[in-house]
């Protein structure tokens, strides 16, 4: 899907919250769209891999990890089998892994920072419930469009 983010602020001022400029690209795919599910897991990634296993295609993953810079939350393992599934693209507030695998994948990952350290398994966390980081609220069954201009979501589909 062809879209602009700076075209879509420009459209629908009002309608659309804007993300703090903090993320970097590190997927394959350099927009991500779709309906909105959550994950509140800082440092704990069960829940994370349990959500990109069981999402419709489309949807975006929203990974709230507190901006920990304690380890990733995202490796090449499960990137991929979010892009296998087709799903509308993955962001993290904290850290992936895998870089070498995650840059090849037809899939659009954004997050803060890349780290070597995988994160525990304990099974901690919430989801699908609503998570602030960017100045913004990520809101379950919200839109959210990505590309290199930043990160915008909405309450209602915009495309």
């Amino acid at each position: 899907m062809d879209f602009y983010t700076a075209d879509l602020s420009d459209e629908f001022t009002g309608r659309v919250e804007v993300c703090a400029p903090m993320f970097r690209s590190f997927g394959n795919r350099t927009h991500l769209s779709g309906s909105i599910f959550t994950v509140k897991a800082p440092d704990d990634n069960t829940l994370v891999r349990g959500a990109l296993e069981t999402l419709p295609e489309d949807a975006v993953l929203v990974v709230d990890g507190a901006a920990s810079m304690n380890c990733a939350l995202l490796g090449g393992d499960l990137a991929r089998s979010a892009a296998d599934r087709k799903l509308g693209g993955i962001v993290v507030n904290g850290c992936v892994r895998d870089l070498h695998e995650i840059e090849k994948l037809d899939i659009g990952v954004l997050a803060l920072a890349a780290h070597p350290r995988k994160s525990k398994k304990e099974g901690r966390g919430e989801k699908n419930v609503t998570v602030n980081f960017g100045g913004i609220d990520f809101v379950p069954g919200h839109y959210l469009y990505a590309d290199s201009d930043g990160v915008l979501v909405s309450k209602t589909k915009l495309l």
